[in-house]
């Protein structure tokens, strides 16, 4: 220590243990003693000015050492006390109900997607039915540590508080977990305070249930781009597919895209998006060949897979008729409304034939109308003696029509019902004899009833109805004798009787019918029909323009080139084609009331 220093401490020590002189009587110090020791202690306080910082700060270092480690450890309690407390306050809130909400899936007779219904395109799958290696993909893309970590990420949430604080980017980075309490059980709020209570949240979340409740909580909810909220909507809508029979190649792709599934969305369609989303893709398999998720061979055998085209063609509107009639169907065999079954979560298997319901698309999309009318095609096929509808075509675009000619168009009959005039009809069949203007649906299920020997069956579009993995209807068919033996054999006869002259038709077990309404250049309405025991099919052609009043129209006549007779066989003969050929790779069993029919030779009706 300095001389200076010394001198200092001296001088301190004695003016602060010099006795103090104070008054006998007052027990006040003396006024001559009070100035003296003010004089002391300015003294002194000059003194204390000229000890050195260094001095006092090591002087009192130990004093405030124990004050800092006080103050911290008090912090600590206190952040560890708020913390245990808003843990035991925090409860674990239901999901929304957006993200409840299910959508009902209609399919073809094979199982084929065949469009939806519904608020929100989700559709819940337990994760038995996620395979394996689809679940791992997922993590591998969104959360490699999430079978360990315990529902929250502390890198990433530092990241999203430095984030809040200093106003910068987002902050992406969650967990699994934490992602799942974010789109399903909190707002898309992006503060602080939710950020916390997310956290929160994902702890508690990860400490009362398993792992395998969160994936799968996750895994129905999040979003995948296309409308798809959830893995099946998701399986459904880029690949065609249920969620069991996603491949790992079709399941890397689609964890890839949770990344960014507004912009991945148009893989298969846009170049640049499909190359960048097939990186990624590698990426994620790399990352599963590391973990062991998959084989060495199964990452070396995996091919890019391809999606289906975004956003989708012309069919996919024209598929709103069928879906339609079935949703409609499928809520009256339920006894509910049909906005309750669209939110659901049901699967409605109908009886359509989807690649032949496609082809009839193409097969018809470029007939064309008068000028100032508009032309109407309706194809319906029925299978006789049971009634399931395999074909119902009803307009070229719901979006522009959504009026379903094939079910609820009213056309002008004219002698289409010829070969029934002298038969008596059961009552299934009584009201169409009566009316002037049969839908294509009750023309076509007439037929059908000739071609099962006189067994009307009543027409249906629903197979089944599954939820949840439980069926909850199963169609049967509801059939009864409309035509006794004898009228049926006398229509056949009667479609029989007029062959044309000169023609020359190979044998056939199927028949053809064309009729219409109107005559010559004059032609407003024109059927054609063919069947046999498999199949009754009709096709049928019809215009109108609008009418005087507003809102209305009246028929109008056919154009004239190409005969419409013409185009109505031709239609209906390459329909029938692609019918018979798909039923003979795929043979459905013949209705017991067709069981004794013999094969008759084909033989074609005159136009009239």
């Amino acid at each position: 220590m300095s001389a200076e220093e010394t001198s200092a401490e001296e001088t301190f020590a004695q003016e602060t243990s010099a006795p103090q002189d104070e008054s006998p009587v007052t027990n006040r110090p003396h006024p001559s003693r009070r100035a003296r020791r003010s004089k002391r202690a300015a003294g002194s306080h000059r003194a204390r000015l000229h000890i050195p910082l260094r001095l006092r700060l090591r002087r009192t270092r130990g004093r405030r050492l124990r004050r800092l480690i006080i103050a911290f450890l008090v912090l600590i309690a206190t952040l560890c006390t708020a913390a245990v407390v808003a843990y035991q306050l925090t409860d674990i809130p239901e999901p929304h109900p957006e993200t409840v909400t299910q959508s009902t899936v209609f399919t073809d007779a094979k199982g084929s997607y065949l469009g939806r219904r519904g608020p929100v395109d989700r559709q819940e799958v337990p994760l038995s039915q996620v395979p394996r290696y689809v679940q791992d993909a997922v993590i591998a893309a969104e959360n490699r540590t999430f079978r360990t970590d315990s529902g929250v990420s502390p890198r990433a949430i530092a990241r999203a508080v430095l984030a809040s604080l200093t106003g910068g980017e987002r902050q992406g980075g969650s967990t699994i977990t934490q992602q799942y309490v974010k789109n399903a059980l909190l707002s898309p709020e992006q503060s602080l305070s939710r950020k916390a209570r997310e956290a929160l949240i994902a702890i508690k979340l990860d400490r009362t249930r398993s792992k395998d409740e969160i994936l799968e909580g996750y895994l129905n909810t999040v979003y995948f781009g296309r409308g798809s909220a959830g893995i099946q909507a998701a399986a459904r809508n880029y690949f065609g597919v249920d969620t069991r029979n996603l491949t790992v190649s079709q399941g890397a792709a689609l964890a890839s895209i949770v990344n960014i599934p507004s912009y991945y969305e148009k893989a298969g369609s846009d170049p640049k998006v499909t190359a960048k989303l097939r990186d990624r893709w590698e990426w994620v398999l790399d990352a599963m060949a590391a973990s062991g998720s998959i084989t060495a061979k199964q990452r070396a055998e995996a091919a890019f897979p391809p999606f289906r085209f975004y956003p989708p063609g012309t069919t996919e509107g024209q598929r709103q008729y069928m879906i339609d009639v079935a949703a409609k169907e499928a809520a009256d065999r339920l006894g509910i409304a049909e906005d309750q079954l669209a939110r659901g979560g049901y699967t409605v298997q109908t009886t359509f034939d989807l690649a032949l319901q496609d082809a009839t698309t193409e097969s018809v999309k470029d007939l064309k109308g008068r000028k100032g009318t508009r032309l109407h095609t309706a194809v319906v096929a029925i299978e006789p003696g049971d009634g399931a509808v395999r074909l119902l075509y009803g307009g070229s675009d719901y979006a522009r029509q959504p009026f379903n000619d094939a079910v609820d168009g009213a056309v002008e009959a004219g002698t289409a019902l010829d070969p029934f005039d002298k038969v008596r009809f059961g009552a299934s069949l009584t009201a169409l004899r009566r009316t002037a203007a049969p839908t294509p649906l009750k023309l076509a299920s007439a037929y059908a009833t000739v071609a099962a020997n006189g067994v009307y069956a009543a027409p249906y579009t629903v197979t089944k109805i599954t939820r949840g993995g439980r069926t909850v209807y199963t169609a049967r068919p509801d059939t009864r004798r409309a035509l006794d033996e004898k009228d049926a054999s006398a229509v056949n006869a009667a479609m029989y009787a007029w062959p044309v002259p000169g023609a020359t038709v190979a044998p056939s077990a199927s028949r053809a019918f064309t009729a219409g309404a109107g005559g010559g250049i004059t032609r407003r309405t024109v059927w054609s029909t063919e069947l046999d025991s498999r199949l009754a099919l009709t096709v049928v052609l019809f215009a109108d323009r609008p009418g005087e009043k507003k809102n209305t129209t009246v028929p109008a006549q056919l154009p004239n080139r190409p005969a419409p007779t013409e185009t109505a066989e031709e239609t209906a003969a390459q329909i029938w084609r692609l019918a018979t050929a798909e039923a003979k790779e795929s043979p459905t069993p013949v209705p017991a009331a067709e069981a004794g029919e013999a094969a008759r030779p084909r033989t074609r009706v005159p136009r009239r």
